[in-house]
């Protein structure tokens, strides 16, 4: 593997994972959840160097519906990533406070709360949609294990039941409060075990990840059918 698809793995591992400490707001405190922020801005340029060749050739070869949808999510994704950073540098009070920044406290939070959720559902769908890449890595470090359709299966029954937990999770914490922003306010439990948070929101990301995969999969296969039905058309 090249020098360069190692460096974007290792990025990509170190922003989900910032990601998740950043979601854990009330378990850390002020100053470390400004830090990670200010990790994740760091990780953020380096991931948009890394995969600078995506916009050389952002409007160059076919639009099929998978590489239609790939680009909608990246782009909400990126405009979800500037709120956050944006809004977190406003109302910094660590990192950033050397900043002459006056006023717009009211928007940054705003701003602050719908990048924070639609980026964790963004960028965990972009992380489904990429599973393929997880998947082959991990089948190369397998290397003896042969196709089998009964751990395929397993492996499947699994992820489903996952994902339904995370389901659960997604109404449990009011995210589609704050996804639609219907309070400015998020009402955090401070008394609650790390592992409990964790493993809800590894749970919920799982949900969106299973989703972006399958989904990414049935998006190949219309693309395919349909380049093969202009390819008998020309016949």
């Amino acid at each position: 593997m090249k020098p360069t698809a190692i460096a974007r793995i290792i990025v990509d591992v170190l922003m989900t994972l910032a990601l998740l400490f950043l979601m854990g707001y009330q378990l850390w405190g002020d100053t470390a959840h400004e830090w990670a922020g200010a990790g994740m801005l760091i990780l953020f340029l380096a991931h948009h160097i890394l995969n600078r060749n995506w916009y050389q050739n952002l409007f160059k070869g076919r639009f099929t519906p998978m590489r239609v949808f790939q680009i909608c999510v990246d782009m909400l994704l990126l405009i979800a990533m500037l709120a956050q950073m944006y809004s977190g540098i406003v109302m910094s009070r660590h990192v950033f406070a050397f900043l002459p920044i006056d006023g717009g406290m009211a928007l940054a939070r705003r701003l602050h709360i719908l990048g924070a959720y639609w980026g964790f559902l963004l960028m965990s769908v972009h992380l489904g949609l990429h599973w393929n890449l997880f998947l082959g890595l991990a089948k190369r470090k397998a290397g003896a294990w042969k196709p089998s359709k009964i751990r395929g299966l397993v492996l499947f029954l699994i992820g489903l039941l996952i994902a339904a937990y995370g389901a659960f999770v997604l109404m449990d914490r009011d995210f589609p409060t704050y996804l639609f922003l219907q309070s400015e306010f998020v009402f955090l439990d401070y008394e609650e075990p790390i592992w409990s948070f964790y493993l809800d929101y590894i749970c919920l990301m799982e949900l969106w990840v299973f989703l972006a995969h399958y989904l990414s999969k049935g998006l190949r296969k219309l693309g395919s059918s349909r380049k093969a039905a202009k390819g008998k058309e020309r016949l």
